[in-house]
């Protein structure tokens, strides 16, 4: 009886530490995602902001003198992140493709014009400041028209300013849930050894004495989870890294550091305070209280 009695306290506390260090993998990886999230939102926002190209065509006059005049100007401009030529056979060519069909047969001609395609750095879309770089090109008199999604620059904007509000309330509200999960599951260690903490004391034993093992245990599986943790957002990482090469998330090594020290250090001192207000609790409680 003895020893089967023995292997289900041994399951059962195998089963507690399991929990627990689910518990704390779960919560840390998830608020560790959303720090990375957080941390790379604006590179995520200018990325999006610098997809949206700026179109710029010109008269069938402008001959190669004045595309190459603009296309220098376009080099030594502070707004542009870069930006292609596409000549008016280019244009024909990608038509082509497109609709499957040569319509220079039957036209006879190519009514398309030489153009530019333009994409800004993030700062300048604006709807004021691609204004007046849209105002800026039209002084050029070959510039025909300038074409970009002007719906989608104020939608970028406004959007981008109202999701980074809601990302922050977010973090405070799941930051402040990951620590009471923890805590809930902590003490619900603690509370299966109450009896041990009691006949600890009442033999003779000091507070800090009966709380030392507890408090270490705890933060080892606080060590475990977080390890497992800090992994998994490495391996999320590179993850995203290779669908997303552009934001150079992988390569930024001083982002990384902060929330895997973060993770690290969130994990430990969750669990050394947890474990600590858990065993004063049973520390201050009579022992008829444990029933």
């Amino acid at each position: 009886m003895a020893p089967s009695f023995e292997n289900f306290q041994r399951r059962r506390l195998i089963s507690s530490y399991f929990s627990v260090v689910l518990s704390i993998f779960l919560v840390l990886f998830l608020l560790g995602a959303l720090g990375l999230f957080v941390i790379h939102s604006e590179k995520i926002s200018n990325s999006f902001k610098e997809d949206i190209p700026m179109s710029v065509y010109f008269k069938d006059e402008a001959n190669d003198t004045i595309l190459k005049a603009f296309e220098t100007k376009l080099k030594s401009s502070a707004f542009v992140k870069d930006f292609v030529f596409v000549s008016k056979e280019d244009a024909a060519k990608n038509n082509k493709d497109i609709v499957g069909e040569d319509f220079l047969e039957f036209l006879g001609m190519n009514p398309l014009p030489n153009s530019f395609d333009i994409h800004l750095k993030s700062e300048y879309v604006e709807s004021a400041k691609i204004k007046q770089i849209e105002s800026d090109i039209k002084t050029n008199e070959m510039v025909s028209e300038v074409i970009y999604d002007k719906k989608l620059v104020e939608l970028a904007n406004e959007n981008i300013k109202k999701i980074s509000f809601w990302i922050l309330v977010i973090s405070s509200v799941f930051a402040l849930i990951s620590m009471l999960l923890i805590n809930s599951s902590l003490r619900l260690s603690v509370y299966s050894n109450r009896f041990i903490i009691k006949t600890m004391q009442m033999v003779g034993a000091t507070k800090s004495f009966i709380r030392k093992p507890f408090i270490w245990r705890s933060i080892r599986l606080g060590l475990i989870g977080s390890g497992l943790a800090i992994i998994a957002l490495i391996a999320l990482t590179f993850y995203v890294d290779g669908l997303f090469p552009n934001l150079g998330i992988a390569k930024d090594y001083l982002s990384m550091f902060i929330i895997l020290g973060g993770v690290l250090a969130v994990g430990i001192v969750i669990t050394w305070i947890s474990t600590f207000f858990a065993t004063q609790r049973f520390l201050n409680l009579r022992t008829d209280d444990l029933y």
